[in-house]
């Protein structure tokens, strides 16, 4: 087995001194890209000075902010062509009327005119995006990599390893990078059985059909510089041998690859599972919503329902067929159940011989109201506003069982077909194996610190991680707000404990809290900055627009940003998409 904390080596890039400074060679390249492109801009803005100067700055910027890729061209070129579409609103319709003293307007006729600059936008950055990489192989052709000098150092003294490519985890690698920026004796590992970070807050918009599944991916190894990244599903794990056991991709021989993976310092951010309460039937017949695989499968189930119910003429045959069930209120349940009344009720134009009353949408929850999370305030407006949709509730009612087309209650049966899953999660199920404390969640108790008493070197926290603040006392929710504030205490206290410097305790404040009900309405509920007793609320459009800006805002990378951005203006003007993707049984 191969056991990677042995004495190896491993290549270090030193700058040479006749090396261009890469900020200065970058911004060249994007300066001499951007007034190539800006060609486009100087014919249909009706302002040739200020399109070449609008196209230089803009390419210059655009090169300064992304690291060059190569050869990667047809992927750019999409990017860029997705990029002119805001830029054309922000400059042409919004900023260029502003400064030349009008007010933007949104009519028929002044959108026209604007047309040929949004043909010019969309041509600037499609060309912009594939002169600009382009530019940059040739430099490096000819003037050679940015950094051309490799310096041969020893194996690193201390070998920090984190488990789990979630927020939490990926996080953590992120800030350790910062952290340990000067200290080359470290070397930091990343170990995820999926190759990308999902964006778990605009899952129900992939499972509704309003985004792109790859679009709320961001791949872990173009996100983290430093950090060596491992695909592998994590075995097992030894504290006192202070190793991990790996299995890898399988071989080309069908055999899957065994590793040991030593470490010094061990992070746990193995994340959730769902937790089906000891119900074998539901865990067998529903469908869980965790990853984006489960996202898609839903999509393309209720695809295949109404294909079904539109064939078949007996209606009570068909109603099972157009009936949903979503288990749990929280956010997960109340957004994946609007997504999907959304989506029903969109596509039934497609299917004529369907009608809207037939189409059910159930929300079951066990409590007295939805969202618990929320204000009460809010989740009655939610509730009401969902409702009048056609959303139906069950409340105080708990998921007793379910059957083949069938789903069982305490209080009731439902006929349907698709039952879906979001009322529990438990933690990793690998953190059972280990002999350490854990809370009645099964979730591993932590420090202050974000340590685990009694083991040195081992640190956890996310999800699976029973995480107290220091200042308050309270626990903190395993939600990926917490989990990012967690993953930056814990970098400055590993990097702090690897320098003999002292930890300080995690504190952090929550925020607030954000939930799309669907339909272009939403519940926010913000602290205010200053005083974190109080907080403001927002419902309907203004929320829906907050919680679009910032969830987009927080969306790891500007092509990821770029792409749903440009999945969102499509989806204004375009009915949702009803192709199933692929046929998963």
């Amino acid at each position: 087995m191969d056991v990677p904390c042995s004495a190896t080596t491993r290549w270090l890039a030193l700058p040479d001194d006749n090396d261009v400074n890469p900020y200065i060679r970058r911004a060249t390249i994007g300066i001499l890209a951007g007034a190539l492109c800006s060609t486009a801009l100087a014919f249909t803005l009706g302002r040739p000075v200020l399109g070449v100067l609008l196209g230089t700055v803009l390419g210059a910027f655009y090169a300064l902010s992304l690291r060059p890729t190569r050869r990667a061209y047809a992927d750019n070129f999409m990017t860029g062509a997705a990029l002119g579409v805001p830029l054309w609103a922000l400059v042409s319709v919004i900023a260029l009327p502003v400064f030349g003293g009008q007010m933007p307007e949104w009519s028929a006729e002044q959108m026209r005119g604007h047309f040929p600059a949004l043909v010019g936008w969309v041509l600037y950055g499609a060309v912009l995006t594939i002169i600009s990489p382009w530019l940059s192989d040739w430099a490096g052709a000819i003037l050679g990599p940015e950094v051309e000098v490799r310096a041969e150092v020893p194996s690193p003294a201390k070998r920090i390893v984190i488990l789990g490519g979630g927020f939490a985890g990926m996080k953590t690698a992120q800030c350790l990078e910062q952290e340990l920026e000067k200290n080359v004796s470290a070397h930091i590992t990343l170990v995820s059985d999926t190759n990308a970070l999902l964006f778990t807050p605009m899952l129900a918009e992939v499972a509704g059909s309003s985004l792109e599944p790859s679009h709320i991916s961001t791949p872990l190894r173009s996100s983290l510089h430093r950090t060596e990244f491992i695909r592998a599903r994590t075995t097992g794990i030894d504290l006192e041998r202070r190793c991990v056991l790996l299995e890898g991709i399988a071989s080309t021989d069908g055999t899957p690859e065994a590793r040991v993976l030593g470490y010094d310092h061990l992070v746990l951010a193995l994340g959730s599972v769902s937790n089906y309460l000891g119900m074998g039937s539901v865990e067998k017949l529903a469908f869980n919503f965790k990853s984006l695989l489960d996202a898609i499968r839903i999509r393309n189930h209720v695809i295949e329902m109404f294909e079904h119910a539109d064939r078949e003429p007996d209606p009570l045959l068909r109603a099972p067929l157009l009936t949903f069930v979503i288990a749990g209120g929280g956010f997960a349940g109340v957004e994946l159940a609007g997504a999907l009344n959304d989506f029903a009720r969109g596509i039934l134009a497609d299917y004529p011989n369907l009608g809207p009353k037939e189409v059910r949408v159930v929300l079951v929850h066990s409590r007295d109201r939805i969202l618990p999370e929320l204000s009460e305030s809010l989740a009655h407006y939610a509730q009401g506003k969902m409702a009048e949709r056609g959303v139906e509730f069950r409340l105080n009612a708990r998921l007793a069982d379910a059957k083949p087309g069938i789903v069982i209650l305490n209080d009731g049966e439902i006929p349907a077909k698709t039952l879906v899953w979001t009322a529990g999660t438990a933690p990793s199920t690998l953190v059972k194996s280990l002999n350490v404390e854990k809370d009645k969640r099964g979730a591993v108790r932590v420090d202050a610190n974000l340590a685990i008493p009694g083991q040195p070197g081992l640190w956890a926290l996310g999800d699976c991680a029973a995480v107290t603040d220091a200042k308050s006392s309270n626990p903190c929710p395993p939600t990926a707000q917490f989990a990012l504030r967690e993953a930056q205490a814990l970098a400055k206290n590993l990097a702090a404990d690897l320098a003999g410097r002292p930890l300080k305790g995690f504190h952090f404040d929550s925020l607030g809290a954000l939930c799309v009900i669907g339909h272009q309405t939403a519940c926010a509920e913000l602290t205010v900055p200053f005083n974190r007793t109080r907080s403001l609320r927002f419902s309907g459009l203004l929320a829906w627009l907050m919680w679009r800006g910032i969830y987009l805002a927080k969306l790891p990378g500007l092509e990821r940003k770029i792409r749903v951005l440009f999945d969102w203006t499509v989806e204004l003007f375009f009915p949702r998409d009803i192709v199933q993707t692929i046929d998963l049984k």
